[in-house]
């Protein structure tokens, strides 16, 4: 048994090792802070907390005392629930029969309820048969009644309505009718009984042989043959259009077509195709002739018909429709007869014709789809659409009058806008032809007028004129577009698009570009290939100050073209229909003045530049190394601020209302100069040390001058655009450092090297071997300088381009900041 012992303690040890969801669960249960009923609890550890020190020992046998309590205490209660378990398995079944038991009882009650509730329902099934079987007999008694009622009113009306109609009492039918066919929507349900169908059918007849005998009253009163009826409207036609609204639609329309017919049956006489006054010169003539019908149907036949019938205006519409027709077929006939005035004449009548009708009518008899109301756009803030009376002197004005111009409401107010005008649409090839060959004259006296009168004349004092034809240009646009719009929004609108984009262009390059003064170098224009091969000494062309006037003063127009046709574009999408909109695109045309302007641009850059280029061919040609000290400026350098100072404040004036394109001039005019500074300065060689510190000082003063460049001479100082400051920052930064690696001396060899790299970080040995040439070594120290330049270079970068010139990164701005502020400090040394 000792033997075993040990193998059972093992035994309940793994048994009473839990699962960790378990354990939680039942710390979780009952919470204990005892040690003994921790899952991972350690006797050692326990011990050694309960005795911590020999002198702790002394009491072991009480500690020993309490743990033999506290186990006697758990056997205890243990084994009273063990006991307690003894009689759960009878007691548990005896609990299942009792609620066995206690279902059935429970069901039993149930079944009984169940029972009652069908009898009760039953009960009061037999009570309520009696009530419905009463309601529904009140209920069709009620029909009943009501329907032998209706039955009798029929019966009555019908007759009633025969007998009337046969004495053409239209004033009592009108109000019969109405109630009759009322009282026989109720029969619909019954038209299964012959003597409601008879009656229906009664009714119908009655229906057809008032329409008969309407229009036959009609007929007689306005015969289609013959004259008109002298005197006023009866009685009885009044009682019969009241009677007609009551009928079948198509009667009330062949009353109004009748009537609208011989009416109008004198106006198709009077203005045949053959009748001189058919013709368009006398378009007025047929607008006079139906405002004088119109006022004698109001004085005769206006409280015949009813107001809702809208007569008057259906008359004036079924006039502009036939009008239409007859106008389209005798400009087909005479088309070659058609001219620009006589025909804007005619629409111009045609349209102040459609804004009267506008005014006296609402359109509501437009809702067939002959002419649909166009819809209203949306305001629009662009400059050229302000009237003429309101437009400021730089934008586009509408100075000029002209009778010819068609003046009328505008479209989107107007319902019956093109009712009649519609017409001409497709004859207005006419006015598109006459445009095109009145714009093409326009811009031949401008270039008269400007070969005439020369260029204009320089005003410094208020800035670059925009060139007069200019204005005259877009006015004459303008006032063609309204026109045009007047007469179509659809094809002919994208027509005159057409010849407004031919123009612009043709004014773009005959009165601009054709204008612009040219260089006296080559075909190919003022080059720096062509500048570097002046003589020294030689003195270069150079515009004058007319020249340059011109020059920005066709940039000025250039831009002012640009914006302008960006609004006229706008405008015209505005004015022409929403289909077409996508096929109005001047995109082209802005580009064209865009070119003009690179070009106006470009020549006053080359013009400077080209003043600018003799004085550093002749920095070039001085003897750098015999200079023995450091003095002023070079000559060169003032020679280059002169030609800045004449030609800067001239350009910045004349400019002055297109700061953009004068901050355009200067970036191009810097990127221009610097690189050829920059060139010239390799080919001073050899130079000395005194000679690179004069070099230095000229760089920087040269710099001070273009930093200064945008405000120079002007009495308003400007803070220069940042784009402009940072190229001629690191421009010339770029040769103050290439002087600053010549001014250092070149031994030991690899200091040289490294110095070089890290100030101009530039790879290229064709650099590197100007810097050579510069400083003036042998070609052999040449030859065993590259050799180390190479070997020094970084390594490309992985998967790079293995070319001879490797770029490093740009210097970051607080090292340029920093190399700026060491050179300032050296020229104020040798200063």
């Amino acid at each position: 048994m000792e033997e075993d012992e040990p193998e059972l303690e093992a035994g309940l040890e793994a048994a009473l090792e839990l699962a960790p969801a378990v354990q939680a669960a039942i710390e979780q249960v009952f919470p204990s802070q005892d040690p003994l009923d921790r899952a991972d609890f350690n006797a050692v550890e326990y011990i050694n907390a309960l005795f911590p020190t020999e002198q702790s020992l002394a009491n072991i046998d009480e500690v020993v005392n309490k743990i033999r309590l506290k186990i006697r205490r758990l056997d205890d209660n243990i084994r009273t629930v063990v006991r307690g378990q003894t009689n759960v398995g009878q007691d548990g079944r005896q609990a299942l029969e009792e609620a066995q038991k206690a279902i059935q009882q429970l069901f039993g009650k149930i079944k009984d309820i169940k029972d009652k509730a069908e009898k009760s329902e039953q009960m009061v099934k037999e009570i309520t048969r009696d009530i419905k079987q009463l309601d529904h007999a009140k209920r069709h008694l009620t029909t009943s009644i009501t329907t032998l009622n209706h039955l009798h009113m029929l019966a009555g009306g019908v007759d009633s309505l025969e007998a009337m109609t046969r004495r053409r009492q239209y004033g009592e039918v009108a109000n019969l009718l109405q109630g009759v066919v009322n009282v026989l929507e109720h029969f619909n349900k019954y038209m299964g009984i012959p003597q409601i169908r008879q009656l229906s059918e009664r009714v119908k007849a009655a229906q057809s042989e008032l329409g008969q005998q309407i229009l036959a009253d009609f007929e007689e009163a306005f015969p289609s043959q013959g004259t008109k009826r002298t005197g006023g409207p009866s009685n009885v036609l009044r009682d019969a259009c009241l009677v007609a609204n009551v009928l079948d639609p198509r009667i009330k329309q062949e009353i109004i077509k009748k009537f609208i017919k011989q009416h109008l049956s004198e106006y198709l006489v009077l203005f045949q195709e053959n009748q001189d006054v058919a013709w368009l010169d006398k378009i007025d003539r047929r607008y006079a002739w139906i405002k004088r019908q119109l006022v004698d149907y109001e004085e005769k036949y206006g409280r015949m018909f009813p107001v809702e019938w809208c007569m008057t205006e259906r008359i004036a519409v079924e006039f502009c429709h036939v009008t239409r027709a007859e106008l389209s077929k005798i400009m087909r006939t005479r088309a070659k007869e058609i001219e620009v005035k006589l025909l804007l004449f005619a629409i111009q009548r045609t349209t102040n014709f459609e804004g009267l009708l506008a005014k006296r009518f609402s359109g509501c008899t437009l809702a067939d789809g002959t002419v649909k109301k166009p819809e209203v756009p949306p305001p629009s803030t662009n400059p050229f659409l302000e009237d003429e009376t309101g437009a400021e002197a730089d934008e586009i004005v509408m100075e000029k009058s002209d009778t010819d111009k068609p003046k009328k409401p505008k479209v989107p107010d107007n319902p019956f806008h093109g009712i009649v005008s519609k017409c001409f649409e497709p004859h207005l090839y006419v006015y598109i032809e006459s445009q095109d060959k009145n714009l093409g004259e326009l811009i031949d006296r401008f270039v008269a007028d400007f070969k005439a009168q020369g260029p204009p004349k320089p005003n410094v004092d208020e800035g670059g004129a925009v060139l007069p034809s200019c204005a005259d240009l877009f006015v004459y646009y303008k006032k063609c577009m309204v026109q045009c719009s007047q007469l179509s929004t659809g094809e002919p609108m994208i027509a005159l698009t057409t010849i407004f984009q031919k123009y612009l262009r043709e004014y773009a390059w005959k009165i601009l570009s054709g204008n612009l003064p040219k260089t006296t170098s080559s075909s190919g224009g003022l080059t720096i290939t062509s500048l570097l091969k002046e003589k020294e000494g030689s003195e270069v062309a150079k515009f004058t100050l007319e020249e340059l006037c011109l020059i920005c003063s066709i940039l000025s127009t250039a831009e002012y073209c640009l914006a302008t046709t960006q609004q006229l574009e706008e405008k015209l999408k505005e004015k022409v229909d929403a289909s077409l909109m996508e096929r109005i695109n001047l995109t082209g045309e802005m580009d064209t003045f865009s070119v003009v302007i690179s070009n106006s641009i470009q020549l006053l850059v080359q013009d400077l530049d080209a003043a600018c280029d003799p004085a550093l061919t002749a920095m070039s040609k001085m003897q750098w190394q015999n200079v023995e000290h450091v003095g002023d400026q070079s000559p060169y350098v003032t020679s280059v601020i002169l030609h800045i100072k004449q030609n800067v404040p001239i350009i910045r004036d004349n400019l002055a209302s297109t700061r953009k394109y004068f901050t355009q001039f200067c970036i191009k005019f810097a990127n221009s100069f610097i690189p050829k500074f920059i060139n010239h300065l390799f080919k001073c060689k050899p130079i000395s040390m005194v000679g690179a510190e004069q070099l230095l000082l000229d760089t920087h003063s040269l710099k001070m001058v273009l930093l200064d460049l945008p405000s120079i001479g002007s009495q308003v100082v400007r803070k220069a655009p940042a784009s402009y400051t940072k190229i001629v920052v690191k421009g010339m930064t770029r040769a103050e450092m290439i002087l600053k690696v010549v001014m250092a001396p070149h031994e030991p060899p690899v200091v040289f090297v490294d110095n070089y790299i890290k100030l101009l970080a530039d790879c290229s040995t064709d650099t590197f071997q100007k810097i050579l040439d510069m400083k003036g070594l042998k070609r052999s120290e040449q030859s065993s300088m590259l050799d180390l330049f190479r070997l020094r270079l970084p390594a490309p970068p992985p998967g790079g381009d293995s070319a001879g010139s490797l770029s490093l990164g740009a210097p970051t701005p607080e090292q340029e900041s920093s190399r700026i502020r060491k050179l300032e400090k050296l020229i104020k040394k040798r200063l």
